[in-house]
């Protein structure tokens, strides 16, 4: 059994010797293909993941979104940590748990206008500014905006200088939903 074992590896290894030394660039193709098609994979792969991610985050916010809308989930019974956590047990199939990164901002407008006119800003540190996010739905027939920010972490080296937008070598991944409360009892 060993014997056989030894023929296969030597053979194996004369294999990766006559193709590493072969004369007429077998070698020499083979890595000048193989490179930019690994990074090609590799790139498709990874802005695949990451728009998934994008995907399952929109409609968790829209998911959430109607519930505040409909009056299924009461101004009075949300705060920071119970939004988090509705968005997140929406996202738990592609985030990591507990969501790390994950950013709210549910507040009332007196207008779509005003809601509309609400940018997302960065710090000097091209980091989000956090000044002014707030859990703050308002009653019934009122306007209301849910903005949620996620911060991906981008999963191959090679591409976290390409397709990294934050400091910390991750993606801002976003997603907002702007509507007026249906008439609920409040």
């Amino acid at each position: 059994m060993s014997m056989k074992l030894e023929k296969k590896g030597a053979r194996l290894r004369n294999s990766w010797v006559r193709f590493l030394g072969d004369r007429r660039g077998n070698a020499l193709e083979f890595l000048a293909l193989a490179l930019p098609f690994s990074f090609l994979v590799f790139a498709i792969l990874e802005s695949c993941i990451s728009f998934a991610g994008q995907e399952v985050m929109a409609n968790a916010t829209e998911d959430v979104a109607r519930k505040l809308r409909t009056g299924q989930i009461r101004a009075a019974d949300i705060d920071e940590v119970k939004l988090k956590q509705l968005i997140c047990n929406e996202m738990a199939i592609i985030v990591a748990n507990e969501c790390p990164g994950l950013l709210v901002d549910l507040r009332e407008f007196p207008s779509f206008a005003a809601a509309a006119a609400v940018k997302i800003k960065f710090t000097p540190a091209k980091d989000i500014d956090t000044t002014g996010f707030a859990v703050d739905p308002g009653p019934s027939m009122s306007r209301n905006m849910l903005r949620v920010f996620y911060k991906w972490p981008v999963m191959t080296d090679f591409m976290r200088t390409m397709m990294s937008s934050l400091p910390d070598g991750k993606t801002l991944l976003f997603a907002s939903v702007t509507w007026q409360n249906e008439p609920f009892d409040d």
